[in-house]
């Protein structure tokens, strides 16, 4: 590849950049102007702007974006995750101009991309799918279809994914309202309204199994990943290898993604997603035809680089027969946002005036923030990835939660404090997690000590130049799980 073109911003963006470095591989960047003086722009030496801050004005503008390829002289575009990534359209219209598109065949994307036919697919080739409704129906025809599934159901959107669209229904008397609202919604984010009707299945975990495939037959499934701790069905905390998987569960799920992949002639690195029931039994969820947010702990305990062997693959290469052996290790990541947990999570803006992430021992930084940048209201306010890689979950764990208390963000208030107190909590602690557990500790954290206790408690520490997390005897956080975020201080420098 001549120079490759990342169509995406903030911490991916870094992040693709520094494997094409390694590569020896030109890197070249968009930027709305919003983003005129963000990290991904500073760090790279060919960027353009592509439009206004609005993301359908810029990162979405495919017309923007190829034009952009080529007036930088790129042969090859990587899309990230998010924005475009999952776009079957974009995908064809990069290869009809000419590019190298990172990332899998375009009929991979659409049939995964649609979630009724990728639930057919994968019963197809034999893997098990939670039972439910997935052909287009009408609203009278759901309404019948959720009496027979029964309940508590899950009404999701058939075309898009990270939680829109989607609605838990406890009864029939809720059903009518819960269909319209998830319409809305999903024709709000991804321009249709269909649906699909699902059986809620209660206390499951939520594992994922990282693929990577070639042209040429070679298909690898990597060791899982565990995303069980969520919040509104949006991932707070991933961990690699999971507690729950023992290693004849994980070569029967290893199994199922690769069938899954092959069955759609899959190309690139992708992730499908399972449900894990206590007894032992999975079923598909959906297939992602993107790399991951978290595909990092992939990363710490396989050895890989996954961007990598995507631009590799891409460019025709062979994947090698062996890559990796077992789990190196336990890895776990959290996701670092800018948002408020005593204001039920509500994203925060503002400019960051001093940022200081962790290093160290076993300790990785996807960011895309330095200190000076301006978290604006027009994109995700995830600030960055902190992971922590050890011998085994203990290491990770505590290696993670020390790594939390030595980050600096300050000038907006954050979730890292927060995260750090999840970590720290018997629930983490157990690994005894499943998709609801998180609702838990929030209801519980929130109660453990009123707010103005909190924002005393911090503006007290501060005062005395005392460290920005306190801690007892255990070595635990004193925050009760809130509020400390907001004076991530250290030395009483705010």
């Amino acid at each position: 590849m001549r120079r490759v073109l990342i169509a995406n911003r903030g911490a991916i963006s870094v992040r693709i950049q520094r494997t094409l470095a390694a590569m020896g591989i030109p890197a070249a960047v968009v930027f709305s102007e919003a983003d005129r003086r963000a990290p991904h722009v500073l760090a790279c030496e060919r960027s353009q702007c592509i439009g206004p801050a609005p993301a359908r004005e810029s990162y979405l503008d495919m017309d923007a974006l190829i034009g952009a390829a080529r007036s930088m002289h790129c042969d090859a575009i990587h899309p990230g995750y998010g924005f475009l990534s999952e776009n079957a359209d974009f995908a064809a219209r990069c290869r009809e101009a000419g590019l190298i598109f990172v990332g899998p065949p375009t009929d991979a994307i659409r049939r995964m991309g649609d979630k009724s036919l990728a639930r057919r697919l994968a019963q197809s080739a034999g893997v098990a799918c939670v039972p439910g409704e997935d052909a287009a129906c009408t609203d009278a025809e759901l309404q019948k279809a959720a009496e027979r599934i029964g309940w508590p159901l899950l009404i999701k959107s058939a075309h898009g994914g990270g939680g829109k669209g989607m609605r838990v229904v406890a009864s029939a008397s809720g059903f009518a309202d819960a269909l319209a609202a998830a319409r809305r919604e999903s024709l709000s984010a991804f321009g249709r309204d269909e649906v699909l009707l699902e059986r809620l299945v209660v206390d499951a975990r939520h594992v994922e199994v990282q693929v990577l495939c070639d042209a040429h037959g070679v298909a690898h499934a990597f060791p899982e990943r565990e995303c069980s701790l969520q919040r509104r069905h949006q991932k707070v905390m991933e961990e690699s290898p999971s507690s729950a998987v023992h290693p004849e569960l994980r070569r029967r799920m290893q199994d199922a993604a690769l069938r899954v992949a092959r069955g759609v002639h899959y190309e690139s690195a992708g992730t499908v997603e399972f449900l894990l029931e206590p007894d032992g039994r999975f079923w598909f969820l959906e297939m992602n035809t993107r790399l991951q947010v978290e595909h990092g702990i992939t990363e710490l305990v396989s050895g890989l680089d996954l961007v990598e062997w995507q631009i590799r693959v891409a460019a025709g290469e062979h994947l090698p027969r062996q890559l990796f052996a077992d789990p190196l290790g336990h890895a776990m990541e959290v996701r670092v946002y800018a948002e408020d947990p005593l204001k039920n999570f509500l994203p925060a803006t503002g400019v960051l005036q001093r940022v200081e992430w962790p290093t160290g021992p076993g300790i990785r930084v996807d960011a895309g923030v330095a200190s000076g940048s301006e978290i604006t209201p027009w994109y995700d306010p995830m600030l960055g990835k902190v992971m922590a890689h050890g011998f085994d979950r203990e290491v990770a764990r505590n290696r993670l939660i020390e790594a939390l208390h030595r980050t600096v963000l300050s000038g907006t208030v954050t979730n890292a404090a927060w995260l750090a107190d999840l970590l720290a909590s018997p629930l983490v602690r157990s690994g005894n997690t499943h998709t609801r557990s998180l609702d838990g500790f929030i209801a519980e954290s929130a109660a453990a000590l009123p707010a103005e206790a909190r924002f005393l408690t911090a503006a007290v520490f501060a005062s005395l130049g005392a460290p920005a997390v306190p801690r007892r005897s255990d070595g635990t956080a004193v925050d009760a799980g809130l509020g400390l975020g907001a004076w991530r201080l250290k030395g009483g420098d705010a």
